[in-house]
């Protein structure tokens, strides 16, 4: 006998039982994003190396050691996407979304880094992007934010985040602060880990973001960004600052929040929990004003952010799951073999009329208790009972599954009204 076959490692199955609470969050993503006016964009899963290494950057360790990369049968090296933004940022400038044009956009769908798998860091994991080009203003940034900041609310988790902020100057800027971070922690080369040795002239900035609890002390003696910013980045960083405090938003500047990818440049911003261990980052984004200019087209402002869902599912309480219940709201029983045909001609004409209505037709036969009791592990709040009375009368029988109410026989006209003014109650529950 063969042995059975596994999935990939840190590639991970999403099981029926699971579903529900992914669908709740997506519905909810897609709500917030119409009521903001972003429209969505759907990329594809590969593409050409090229453009991670030019985005990202080469010495980042995405591109260095979680890129899954292989060439196909023309000699072409091509990369599953380990980010939305870069691929994002192609398609606007393909498709000509850039030319004297704003774009709010947003996407949803699996991206892959090669990296060891632990909770909430995965091989194939779930991201919901933001992108937005053509502004340059700090109000878009604040828009962002505050977007986000409702999706919290919506979801049940605002006392379970909180937002960091900073800014990153501009290029120029930076590469002066680089120079005096290098200089400082060139001279403490007994306190870097092997990770930062060999960050000390490539991308020194990613020193700030380690998590080294023996580097801690370090790290918080060293010269801090926002010492060294240009005065326009100030200015936008401020004037982002006032933003956010008349709408209330509650955040921390924190001067060693750098991001993990060469792109971003001004405002950069993480939300962040305690509630998921070490992988306590579930929504990070920034600025990226360079980066169209850097993929070869004319330079455009740039703004995002991305959400790991695998995180944000796996902060949803209970009460919040309760809400992603897609359970049906009826079951149709059919006892005995006079019903089947009747059965299933009422349930496609239900369908017809209530295209809302989630309604599971019971299939395999079995005793009328059998079918209850499948009715009742459905989650369904009705149980719709058609026999050979029912049949007879034209009738229908209405069990409540989930409430304390008598079951009743209402002729099949009668059905109609009942279930439209159910499903609109749950609607709006949900």
């Amino acid at each position: 006998m063969s042995s059975q076959i596994q999935a990939v490692r840190g590639m991970n199955d999403i099981l029926p039982a699971q579903t529900a609470a992914w669908q709740f969050v997506e519905r909810q993503l897609r709500r917030l994003m119409a009521a903001y006016g972003y429209t969505e964009m759907r990329l594809p899963i590969v593409e050409k190396t090229e453009l991670f290494q030019r985005s990202i950057g080469e010495v980042t360790d995405i591109v260095e050691k979680e890129m899954y990369t292989f060439a196909d049968r023309n000699g072409d090296s091509l990369t599953l996407r380990p980010e939305g933004t870069a691929g994002c940022v192609r398609a606007a400038m393909e498709h000509g979304l850039l030319h004297n044009q704003t774009q709010k956009l947003w996407y949803l769908g699996p991206m892959f880094r090669h990296e060891r798998p632990q909770k909430g860091r995965y091989r194939q994991f779930h991201q919901f992007g933001v992108e937005v080009f053509g502004l340059p203003g700090p109000d878009v940034d604040a828009e962002l934010i505050a977007l986000s900041a409702r999706l919290w609310r919506h979801l049940g988790l605002a006392d379970a985040v909180s937002l960091q902020l900073n800014s990153l100057g501009s290029s120029a800027a930076r590469a002066a602060y680089r120079a005096v971070l290098v200089d400082y922690f060139a001279g403490h080369p007994d306190q870097l880990d092997e990770d930062s040795q060999r960050r000390l002239h490539s991308n020194p900035l990613r020193i700030l973001d380690s998590k080294n609890p023996a580097m801690a002390a370090l790290i918080a003696a060293a010269p801090k960004l926002n010492e060294h910013l240009d005065a326009e980045s100030n200015d936008h960083f401020q004037r982002l600052r006032a933003q956010l405090d008349a709408l209330g938003i509650a955040y921390t500047v924190n001067p060693c929040l750098v991001r993990g990818l060469d792109y971003y440049g001004r405002t950069v911003f993480e939300w962040v929990t305690d509630r998921l261990g070490a992988q306590g980052t579930v929504c990070a984004g920034g600025r990226y004003d360079g980066l169209v200019e850097q993929l070869g087209g004319k330079a455009v402002p740039a703004v995002g952010f991305a959400i790991g869902l695998e995180r944000l599912v796996a902060l949803l309480d209970e009460a919040t799951l309760a809400q992603a219940d897609q359970a049906p709201h009826a079951y149709l029983v059919r006892v005995g073999e006079a019903a089947q045909l009747p059965g299933l001609q009422l349930a496609e004409r239900l369908r017809d009329a209530l295209p809302a209505l989630r309604l599971e037709l019971h299939q395999g036969g079995g005793s009328f208790k059998s079918q209850l009791k499948r009715a009742d592990k459905s989650g369904a709040a009705l149980a719709l009972i058609l026999g050979d009375d029912e049949i007879e009368k034209t009738a229908i029988g209405v069990k409540y599954l989930r409430a304390e109410q008598a079951q009743q026989t209402l002729g099949q006209a009668e059905l109609l009204p009942l279930l439209r003014e159910f499903i609109s109650g749950h609607q709006q529950e949900e």
